[in-house]
């Protein structure tokens, strides 16, 4: 069944009752000044006993020693010296023009036998509310409104159906074909909202059993010396760790472990908002495999220079592969031509689509908590005195690479994988009428060239037709439905 998340890492025991008077209980008080935390009492003497019991609860659930090693070498790391950055070496990336139809069709099969002997588990980082969108709902319970209405979740759900069928046509035989295991990481914020959403939705023909949900953790959020911001008298602030908690999750809720007894090796890792992923892909799976790397990740090319995305780079000759933001990169940094190919320099998007061996993960896990350095973002918090200025603390799904042993890129087109859902209709970029458009006319791209013809009522370039993930994954096999067949734009082909 699916297992129950925790809001915050820490202690998870509920504290024995205890006596609490005029004066906060002396042991904590201690404990609170050996970690410069004591003022998160200050107004002990102002609030009621429940609020006092609130407020013990609180500070008791929050692992100190841990949270203090967190803030002082995070905060301690700002200034440092970033080290030299270089380009990508080619041998690092494999290119959409240098694959052959022969190399992609040998890593489909090996990528599918992997899945049919339940090797690859899939992790979804969900934790996102649709707020940009003008959604309080969890970010995948979104519908970018494409001719069947489905939303995020559905459509990756029903990839993941059409990948498990898939496979099982490799194995002749067999009527033991193990699911792929869906582990949906939320937050505090989405959790119980998603955890009802697919109840609603009857896992959208998913067993229930195959999927797993699990929550991020939280930290507090701190002034810029490091001190705990409080939201009210009795709660200390909090926010979500970044994607990149998903490590210290997976490890907290044991998941690690599941996946080992349930025979993982690989891990399929992306973000909700991409209408196009190609979840549990294959293909990618088939070329990690080859590679032998300890990790991979999908890349596209930079649209233009300027565009806000994070790049793949090198750290130093012969260093590790590592994400560098938009904004660590100056003009020139962004607009530097590779004089031998006439492209950008840095091009590589990162665009939060990874694999990982599942002995990487768990060498992750313990190395980034080990370091305990996370990213300091410079945000307004609420809190007793208003909006103040603080600091909150975030991991990033790519702080990983640093610890790659062996890491490869594999370019895929943009018009094909990814569509990312980000800003409400009306910006010029990433809104759910781009995405909803990327996948119309990706699909009718599909429905003709498996011999089908489409009419429309409207300009085909604002339209198409939506191909379920139930009748094709990828484009595959739809002649015997589409052939000679006439479809009208905008419209759903089902089964």
């Amino acid at each position: 069944m699916p297992l129950a998340g925790s809001e915050r890492q820490g202690s998870t025991s509920p504290p024995e009752a205890v006596v609490l008077g005029a004066t906060p209980p002396q042991d904590m008080v201690e404990r609170l000044k050996d970690y410069g935390q004591e003022g998160s009492f200050s107004l002990w003497d102002e609030i009621s006993p429940e609020e006092r019991e609130l407020l013990y609860r609180d500070i008791e659930s929050i692992d100190l020693p841990r949270i203090d090693r967190i803030i002082r070498r995070s905060i301690g790391s700002r200034g440092m010296a970033v080290q030299s950055v270089e380009p990508v070496p080619e041998s690092s990336v494999s290119t959409v023009e240098e694959r052959t139809a022969e190399e992609k069709e040998k890593w489909w099969k090996r990528g599918l036998r992997a899945i049919s002997e339940g090797k690859l588990a899939v992790v979804l980082l969900a934790g996102g509310q649709g707020t940009r969108l003008g959604s309080s709902d969890p970010k995948g319970c979104f519908s970018i409104g494409l001719p069947s209405g489905k939303s995020l979740f559905q459509l990756q759900a029903e990839r993941i159906l059409s990948i498990q069928k898939l496979a099982a046509q490799t194995t002749e035989g067999s009527t033991n074909i193990a699911p792929i295991h869906w582990y949906i990481m939320t937050s505090p914020f989405t959790d119980e909202a998603t955890r009802k959403y697919f109840q609603s939705r009857k896992y959208f023909g998913l067993d229930p059993d195959q999927v797993t949900f699990f929550q991020q953790g939280t930290l507090p959020c701190v002034s810029p010396d490091g001190k705990f911001i409080m939201e009210t008298p009795f709660k200390v602030a909090t926010a979500p760790d970044g994607n990149g908690g998903v490590y210290a999750a997976l490890k907290s809720h044991k998941l690690l472990e599941d996946m080992a007894n349930r025979g993982v090796k690989y891990v399929d890792c992306y973000g909700v908002d991409n209408a196009l992923v190609r979840v549990a892909d294959p293909t990618f799976l088939g070329y990690f495999i080859e590679k032998g790397v300890a990790t991979a990740a999908k890349v596209v090319r930079k649209g233009y220079p300027q565009e806000k995305v994070g790049v793949f780079v090198q750290r130093g000759k012969g260093g590790p592969l590592a994400v560098l933001e938009y904004s660590e990169m100056d003009q020139n940094m962004c607009s530097e031509i590779n004089q031998s190919t006439g492209r950008l320099r840095f091009c590589w998007s990162n665009v939060c689509l990874h694999i990982f061996t599942l002995d990487f993960l768990n060498h992750v896990a313990n190395s980034l908590e080990k370091d305990s350095i996370y990213h300091i973002a410079e945000k307004k918090i609420p809190s007793i005195h208003g909006f103040t200025n603080g600091i909150k603390l975030e991991q990033f799904i790519f702080d990983a690479f640093a610890y790659a042993p062996s890491m490869s890129l594999f370019e895929i087109l943009r018009e094909e994988e990814f569509a990312p859902v980000k800003n409400a209709n009306g910006a010029s970029y990433d809104t759910p009428d781009t995405a909803r458009l990327m996948l119309l006319r990706l699909h009718s791209r599909w429905v003709v060239a498996a011999g089908g013809f489409l009419t429309h009522s409207v300009p085909l370039y604002l339209t198409g037709v939506e191909v379920s993930p139930l009748c094709s994954y990828a484009g595959e096999n739809l002649e015997s439905i589409c052939r000679g067949r006439t479809f009208h734009a905008p419209s759903e082909l089902s089964y």
